[in-house]
């Protein structure tokens, strides 16, 4: 057992672990205006603004009865209000009839793109790349924010170890580092330095918390977690959001040790206020605060209101239990007039800082210039850096752009369903199949589907694509999932290729045209059963509007894949949850003693096996490690030193290598490095990201690459609930992926 290195952290406070961290500065004008209005509201007006309400997006009219409660200040904000007019209306009459003139704000989940859609979020992990998110999320603001939205519900930073679970397709990935770098970049580019910019929208971090740690990855369901998990690996992300300023968060829907998180005291006001400082509001996930009841917490609906007021809960999505229940709550002195107070004064500090108080009107001279050039140009871009090329047996590709190619497979012109998940303002028309790219280019190939769409199992369509295949010189593939298939709900148990696309690439290869399979998808998809039958393989995820003229210049060598795996991609469903950062266990497995199940004698011996932490179908290894991925050139690390075999706890460590294009193209790698801590007061992961970097060398080029570290990035909450660094021993490697890279040792000392 190692000594803890307390520093400052010699107090503790038992609710929580403390750490320095940068306060909000609140506008002292701002909070006088808001208490100003506080005392003039009626408690009907207080409790409206605690009420998110919402419209179908189909509808004709407003109903009379909405109408009248945004009249009586009974509302506080929207979501999915499409129609321009009705926006219009409801803001006219919070503003102008309303008895103080409180605007409403308008959200929508604007998660990869409004009208241009950009890779799935996980497909933008992929890129490890903050300023293409920072990018992204700032057109995504542009577009949106002329149909008057100022509030998204995004980011989605929800740590995802499962990719069964159907909302990995809108996570940051696995690791709590590269999650941290991106969540604060989701939030700069949705609110960029001013929050009033009318250009710009509100964040929602989300959803707070625990929510991809679901059991089975099957959506909704229970999650539990000890407290130094939950703070080093699933609280980093929405730290990280809540420094970059991050004006809302969202509540999970999931219960975590028991107790849902919409109705969790000590997650909603110790960890989220007292610790974190948020200063903003929280609101529920949708129908979250009634859900309590089905989880078994709560009672009816009136105990689901005071259950989530008492927690800290300022704004409930569309269910009515605060409207319906919070007066007579607070009549019953079950919840207090301050708390609600404390709700409103959130509630109210955020459309302070929207600008809604002096503009609370959409600018009807703002078009959003949807699919404008610099759009499109940054959703190709964001495309290409985050496609991975998994596999290139004899660099197949980049193939001429003269070959003979047969395009073939349900994804390959499926407009909608390249746009993935949550894009319900994307239009199918404006979308760019690889089926187009390969029209616009007058490229050589010829077409055939050979299945419908992703899981249909007709073979009507196979005659036709091994006929044109046997024709052809390549076979691009175009496979994955349909856009449902992902997301919210959406779980799968078996993440093969769905359908009988598989059938039809074992056809396919009877040909003997070698085949590059492109799969478009929003998890990874279990391939080993026809990985041997192709040449290439390429993880497009789903790309988005431009993801068909991308994947034609990766193929074709006009643009490299730029992308990583920002999840362990598994050979199966059954070794998930999987993630590289897991611990080594008392029988680590390993290469030398692990026997695969075809190559166990007959009759063996109970113990003869090694009794090593594996699975004996599926080994100790995921078919690709976190953060891999190939380029067109090849690349060596070499020549691995650090600055100090010791140091202390106020020093820098100094990493360096050199890193060498050794092959034939200009080419981008992005270098990794991860520590572990070999001994802890509790057991620490095998290995941890801490940096990374993207460097580009010409072919035969070297380059001098170094990284900076401290033992503030040796940093662990420990059993105690105590953040802090421990001295000893520490492993560090250099390389490209979790799984391969130089290895040194250096080891930290309290003097």
């Amino acid at each position: 057992m190692k000594k803890t290195f307390l520093l400052l952290l010699l107090v503790v406070v038992v609710l929580g672990c403390k750490e320095s961290k940068q306060t909000f500065v609140k506008d002292t004008t701002h909070e006088k205006k808001i208490d100003a209005l506080i005392s003039k509201m009626t408690l009907e007006e207080k409790i409206g603004q605690t009420n998110l309400r919402g419209v179908s997006s189909r509808a004709k009219s407003l109903p009379e009865n909405l109408k009248e409660a945004v009249k009586k200040g009974n509302v506080g904000a929207f979501l999915n209000i499409m129609n321009l007019d009705y926006v219009d209306e409801l803001q006219r009459l919070a503003v102008e009839e309303s008895p103080n003139g409180i605007p409403l704000i308008f959200g929508r989940d604007v998660i990869h793109g409004f009208k241009t859609i950009f890779p799935i979020p996980l497909g933008l992990a992929a890129t490890w790349n903050a300023q293409i998110v920072e990018k992204t999320s700032e057109i995504s603001a542009f577009e949106a924010s002329a149909a008057g939205i100022r509030w998204t519900f995004a980011p989605m930073l929800d740590i995802a170890r499962d990719s069964r679970w159907g909302r990995v397709a809108e996570s940051p990935g696995e690791d709590p580092y590269l999650a941290t770098i991106l969540g604060a970049a989701y939030v700069k580019g949705f609110q960029g330095e001013d929050l009033s910019n009318p250009f710009r929208m509100a964040a929602s971090a989300k959803h707070y918390i625990g929510y991809g740690a679901a059991i089975g990855g099957r959506d909704y369901n229970t999650v539990n977690l000890n407290e130094p998990l939950l703070r080093n690996v699933y609280l980093p992300p929405f730290k990280a959001a809540v420094d970059a300023g991050s004006a809302t968060v969202m509540s999970a829907f999931n219960e975590i040790n028991g107790i849902p998180a919409t109705g969790n005291k000590y997650l909603l006001k110790d960890v989220l206020r007292d610790e974190l400082h948020f200063d903003g509001f929280v609101v529920s996930d949708w129908d979250s605060v009634i859900e309590m009841v089905s989880h078994g917490f709560a009672s009816d609906e009136k105990h689901s209101a005071e259950l989530a007021a008492k927690a800290g809960l300022d704004m409930e999505m569309t269910s009515q239990a605060y409207e319906n229940h919070l007066k007579e709550l607070i009549e019953e002195k079950k919840v207090t007039i301050e708390e609600l107070n404390e709700f409103v004064r959130n509630i109210l500090r955020v459309k302070f800082r929207l600008g809604l108080f002096e503009n609370p009107y959409r600018n009807k001279e703002h078009t959003g210039n949807f699919y404008a050039e610099n759009h499109i140009k940054e959703a190709k871009k964001a495309a290409i850096e985050s496609t991975v090329l998994l596999k290139n047996k004899n660099s197949i590709l980049p193939i001429s752009e003269k070959t003979n190619v047969a395009i073939i497979g349900p994804l390959a012109n499926a407009p909608h369903e390249q746009l993935g998940t949550w894009a319900f303002d994307g239009e199918k028309e404006h979308t760019n199949t690889p089926l187009d790219a390969y029209q616009k280019a007058n490229a050589n190939f010829k077409f055939a589907k050979g299945v419908d769409y992703s899981r249909d199992k007709s073979k009507k369509g196979f005659k036709e694509a091994i006929d044109i295949a046997k024709k052809s010189d390549v076979i691009l593939f175009f496979g994955g999932e349909e856009a449902i298939l992902s997301g919210e709900a959406h779980s799968r148990a078996n993440m093969d290729l769905p359908g009988i696309q598989e059938e039809l690439i074992h056809e396919l290869a009877k040909t003997g045209k070698p085949i590059v399979l492109i799969i478009m998808a929003g998890r990874p998809i279990t391939i080993t059963n026809i990985i041997d039958e192709t040449e290439a393989v390429l993880m497009a995820w789903h790309p988005g509007t431009m993801g068909g003229e991308a994947l034609y210049e990766i193929i074709n060598g006009i643009k490299a894949p730029e992308g990583r795996l920002p999840v362990s991609w598994p050979k199966t469903a059954g070794q998930l949850p999987y993630f590289y950062n897991h611990k080594n266990t008392g029988r680590p497995a390993d290469s030398v003693t692990f026997i695969p199940i075809d190559k166990i004698p007959v009759a063996a011996w109970q113990s003869s096996l090694g009794n090593k932490s594996h699975y004996l179908d599926a080994g100790f290894t995921p078919h690709f490690p976190f953060g891999y991925g190939l380029s067109y050139t090849t690349f060596r690390y070499s020549d691995l030193t650090i600055s100090k075999d010791n140091i202390n706890f106020s020093e820098d460590l100094e990493v360096k290598f050199s890193l060498t294009n050794t092959g034939t193209k200009d080419g981008k790698e992005i270098t990794q490095l991860y520590i572990q801590d070999i001994v802890g007061s509790i057991t620490r992961p095998i290995k941890e990201l801490k940096r990374f970097q993207h460097v580009f060398l010409k072919k035969g080029e070297t380059k001098e690459v170094s990284f900076k570290i401290s033992s503030k990035d040796l940093e662990f909450v420990n059993h105690k609930i105590v953040k802090a660094a421990e001295e000893g021993q520490f492993n560090l490697w250099v390389g490209p992926n979790a799984a391969q890279g130089l290895k040194t040792s250096f080891t930290l000392k309290n003097k």
